[in-house]
């Protein structure tokens, strides 16, 4: 469709035009319109822009205008328009500040420019002069006049295909410093607002006079009209605006000019920021600059409008970096007069960066003392952890929101507290000679060493729910493999993390590196921190298989490591025990049913159904509670079956199980394969032949033979404490303990060698050499 609206002239005049006259406009009672909010005071939170009833866009000339500078971006402006469209039918106020007059009336006057050229001229030019042939210089007021109407029309028309009428309103800064004019103006727009119309307002440059020198950004009550900036900032105070968005074609505010180094997006912008912002030339197209809109911002934001200046012109986000502002995430700048009382979560991270580094460079021993400190606290302090877990364990139960999987996960004891301090000193000793060590040596050549050494990975991102007990396990790996961390856990264990992590930094500071563990107690949504790459090295996710899932998706160009789903399997041979089934398979599923190690899915052999062996093991889990749940195979062999299992890849968390029956081993194997999530798989069986080609064959992160599932732990491995099971491939598998969180660099030691020395015409030959590896740590 758009492929013919290249042309103004080519459409029909639909628009409804509205001129700010006092003669012709009927005055509205704002009386009649019933806001949802009082306005005056902007949102302090991104994540109440959710609440914006009344908003106003404003287009920046580099969002509608194309590269060439001639002519709109179509594409762009359609997909802006689709999203201003759907906020409009949710129930929202919309009103746009449009730039795009002068460009679409530029392309038009150089058609016709073009046009009326002589045909003679134009035949003896020859085709390549003619596509040379110059253009005068147009004058920019002349484009705006004839590119209004175009302009208009097209706006038109792409709202029509949502049903959407659309004004227009031009102003200039008259309009605002007439006392008359402004109230015609207001009222007019909340006549159009409360039609359900568009309003589509534009500076009229065919004849804006220059703004007023003396009444420049000087108060609430005054601002110049100078640029659409200036307009919009006027416009969202004059109509008690809640959300102003401006788009333009940078990310946001940047504290330096965006592609100078170190660069950086500033999340929040806060009144008397402005001296820690150094600003850069002027948009390609346009009249304002990036300082301009942060005055105009601010201003509006005095006057009781939250403001984002985002960009609009990115083709990964045009079609959504409307909506997405909306619904609150971490987009652009947000303009807020809320300054919160502890840093964000950006001088977190780099605060954890910064400490991170010196906690690296600690001696193992001063390391191993932070970790024994934290253990003897766990200790001291547990009926402070356990009164605050209390806190934490009566309001999930009230709200009625929780599983009673994840209550049993947030519950802390006594036993738990002891369990954690003993493997905390576990850990202490055996991450002695952690960092720096030297894996090989190699000798290149006569005086040129080569070295691998382990380092800690950077900053880690550690997410997890429920699982109080989840945080000093972390937080001793990363004081051991010497990296940053950052902590995000649920809200629903929110005291008991805050004392943990207390206590976590008290231990840290008597080697003065407490800044080295943080954790994000703002608003921060967990999509915005996976978005934060350039800062955050690693995101680990303890929790349920969703939230693994999530910030899978979330994950902008950071590793994640985790497993997407515990569906463990228990085998259960034809030559196995009697005893060791009945007690693997009760271990497996009932001693901690929410735990991601525990059996989901009870494989039998086809040979056991109605022997001893079977019917004890029905026995034991009827005795437990476990509800059963038949697998296909399982329910064709009975007159009288559970209910049919509606997946075999679901994990239960619970006192749940499936039942499934098979012909083999290899059967199970396959099995396995097919439905499991390469978490823990177990056979029970008498035959170690059977059991060798079971541990060989299964392709899982924790294979056992006549144990229970539930050791696939890392305290349980001598790891001391995991930060979760990892199910990849790659880096890290199974419980993931210290060596998980580390990784490596070379370190060459040389005397002037260079490479040209082993050329063919060099005088040096390579050795490659293995030497003996030292041991104890590089530092």
């Amino acid at each position: 469709m758009f492929a013919r609206l290249h042309l103004c002239s080519h459409l029909p005049p639909r628009i409804r035009q509205v001129k700010v006259n006092p003669a012709s406009i009927r005055t509205f009672s704002q009386a009649k319109f019933s806001h949802p909010r009082s306005h005056g005071k902007s949102f302090a939170h991104r994540s109440e822009l959710k609440q914006a009833k009344r908003i106003v866009v404003k287009l920046g000339s580099a969002v509608v205008t194309r590269g060439d500078e001639c002519g709109l971006a179509l594409g762009r402006l359609a997909s802006i328009v689709e999203q201003v469209a759907m906020l409009q039918n949710q129930g929202r106020e919309m009103m746009i500040v449009t730039s795009g007059a002068v460009a679409f009336g530029k392309q038009r006057l150089r058609h016709e420019i073009l046009l009326s050229q002589s045909v003679r001229q134009a035949l003896h030019s020859g085709q390549n002069q003619l596509k040379e042939m110059a253009i005068p210089v147009l004058e920019a007021r002349a484009c705006a006049a004839a590119g209004q109407s175009g302009l208009m029309a097209l706006y038109e028309a792409m709202f029509t295909q949502y049903s959407i009428c659309t004004a227009q309103i031009l102003v200039t800064n008259l309009d605002f410093h007439d006392e008359q004019k402004r109230r015609n103006l207001n009222s007019t727009l909340l006549e159009l607002l409360r039609m359900n119309i568009v309003p589509i307002i534009n500076t009229n440059d065919a004849v804006v006079p220059p703004p007023v020198p003396s009444s420049d950004l000087q108060g609430v009550n005054v601002i110049s009209i100078k640029d659409n900036d200036s307009l919009a900032a006027r416009l969202a105070v004059e109509m008690k605006v809640d959300l102003l968005i401006a788009l333009s074609d940078v990310q946001g505010l940047y504290d330096s000019p965006p592609g100078t180094d170190d660069a950086k997006l500033i999340d929040i912008f806060y009144p008397g920021d402005q001296q820690s912002v150094t600003y850069g030339t002027k948009s390609r197209v346009g009249i304002g600059g990036m300082e301009a809109k942060v005055k105009a911002a601010l201003w509006a934001l005095q006057g009781g409008s939250s403001v984002v200046i985002a960009n609009g012109t990115d083709p990964k986000v045009t079609g959504h970096v409307i909506t997405d502002i909306v619904e609150g995430k971490k987009v652009g700048t947000f303009f807020s007069e809320v300054k919160p009382a502890g840093p964000t979560v950006e001088q977190q991270t780099e605060m954890a960066r910064h400490a991170g580094r010196s906690l690296a460079s600690l001696l193992p021993e001063q390391r191993g003392e932070i970790i024994c400190s934290l253990a003897e606290l766990l200790t001291e302090k547990k009926d402070e952890i356990l009164s605050a877990n209390k806190r934490d364990m009566e309001m999930a139960t009230s709200s009625g929101r929780f599983s009673q999987a994840l209550i049993d996960r947030l519950s802390l004891s006594t036993a738990k507290l002891n369990s954690l301090a003993i493997g905390l000193r576990q850990l202490a000793v055996s991450s002695r000679d952690s960092v720096g060590r030297v894996l090989r040596r190699t000798r290149i050549a006569n005086n040129l060493e080569l070295e691998q050494i382990t380092v800690p990975i950077g900053v880690l991102l550690v997410i997890f729910e429920s699982r109080p007990d989840c945080l000093p396990q972390v937080s001793a790996l990363a004081i051991a493999s010497g990296n940053a961390l950052l902590l995000k856990g649920g809200k629903e264990a929110s005291n008991t993390n805050r004392i943990l992590h207390q206590l976590t930094q008290e231990a840290l500071s008597i080697h003065g590196v407490a800044d080295a563990i943080q954790l994000v107690s703002t608003r921060e949504e967990v999509e915005d921190l996976c978005r934060l790459n350039k800062i955050i090295d690693l995101i680990i996710p303890r929790g349920s298989s969703q939230l693994v899932r999530d910030i899978q998706r979330a994950a902008k160009g950071i590793p994640v490591l985790g497993h997407s789903e515990g569906v463990c399997h228990v085998y259960i041979d034809s030559e196995a025990s009697i005893d060791k089934a009945v007690d693997i398979v009760r271990d497996s599923k009932c001693d901690y049913p929410a735990a991601c190690n525990a059996m989901e899915t009870l494989l039998i052999h086809r040979d056991l159904l109605r022997t001893p062996i079977f019917d004890q093991i029905i026995d034991m889990l009827r005795t437990e509670h476990v509800k059963i749940h038949a697998g296909p195979r399982f329910a064709s062999y009975l007159t009288f079956s559970p209910s049919e299992v509606k997946s075999l890849r679901t994990e239960y968390g619970d006192l749940e199980c499936c039942i499934e029956v098979v012909d083999s081993m290899q059967d199970a194997v396959d099995h396995i394969h097919k439905y499991g999530s390469s978490h823990t798989d177990v056979i029970v069986t008498e035959n170690e032949e059977t059991a060798e080609q079971f541990l060989q064959q299964v392709d899982s992160a924790c294979v056992f033979f006549n144990s229970s599932s539930r050791f696939a732990d890392g305290y349980r491995f001598g790891l001391g404490a995991e930060v979760g099971i990892s199910t990849a491939r790659i880096h890290a598998r199974g419980p993931v303990g210290l060596e998980g969180l580390l990784t490596t660099k070379w370190v060459l030691r040389g005397e002037g060698h260079s490479v040209a020395d082993f050329s063919e015409q060099g005088s040096m030959k390579y050795l490659h050499e293995n030497l003996p590896v030292p041991q104890g740590s590089f530092n």
